[in-house]
């Protein structure tokens, strides 16, 4: 069967989790019966929700659509600091957590809002001499890293029961929110590691009912349902007020 080259928009994907974006991208692309297919703005496996994914002449949104800030909602877990500063890593310090009370959180959490620098995880997909992070980070390598300017533009603190804080978060293109987490654990004093992260919204897209797909229905070929959800290009500039 040949490819599909009329195909072309954005396609937004609610990714689960123990899966990479490429995984993603891979499926939709024998589901679609397409070559052209990218996303914008990487996911860890452990994350899930917005994913986009671009389609045929949709990829020359890309850097435009990945420029844009996200909104996040999160689980930091005080008290234990790990080496991938998230629950898929090994505990490097394990300290007591205090009874904190609900405004020491918050003063923790404003420490990290407006313009600030970050320092990049190991374990991120920033190049080194043209080697990512996290792959020198596998093989038990450290190397220095240049912190990234960022901006928290709004957070909020949904629940907090010591040990776990519920967060959101809306901050701008290449935030690490392990690497807050980590911070916020820091100031804290008592260590702290992301256990749940999920992308609501990026830019301008949101999830509304019928203008997005699942890993599953691209798995599973559901071709005409995948099809339905896609945005036009046309959809995509109307949408951001082009």
């Amino acid at each position: 069967m040949k490819s599909d080259d009329s195909l072309n928009g954005v396609l937004l994907v609610d990714k689960g989790p123990d899966m990479t974006s490429h995984d993603v991208v891979a499926v939709a692309r024998r589901c679609l019966n397409m070559k052209k297919i990218g996303h914008c703005g990487t996911l860890d496996p452990m994350a899930t929700g917005m994913l986009i994914l671009v389609i045929g002449t949709g990829t020359k949104l890309s850097d435009l659509l990945m420029s844009e800030d996200k909104e996040y909602t999160g689980t930091l877990k005080l008290g234990q600091t790990t080496n991938t500063q998230d629950r898929e890593g090994e505990v490097l310090e394990e300290k007591p957590v205090p009874a904190f009370s609900d405004e020491e959180v918050k003063t923790a959490f404003k420490a990290f809002q407006g313009d600030f620098y970050q320092m990049p995880p190991m374990v991120s997909a920033i190049k080194i001499n043209g080697v990512p992070l996290h792959k020198l980070a596998r093989k038990g390598q450290e190397v220095v890293r240049e912190p990234r300017f960022v901006r928290v533009y709004a957070h909020e603190i949904n629940r907090v029961a010591v040990p776990e804080v519920d967060f959101r978060i809306v901050c701008s293109k290449g935030f690490y929110v392990r690497t807050y987490a980590h911070d916020i654990g820091q100031k804290l004093g008592c260590g702290a590691h992301l256990t749940d992260l999920r992308r609501t919204r990026s830019g301008h897209f949101t999830f509304k009912e019928g203008n997005h797909t699942t890993f599953d229905a691209l798995k599973q070929g559901r071709r005409d349902e995948v099809l339905a959800s896609m945005m036009s290009l046309y959809d995509v500039s109307k949408l951001r007020g082009a």
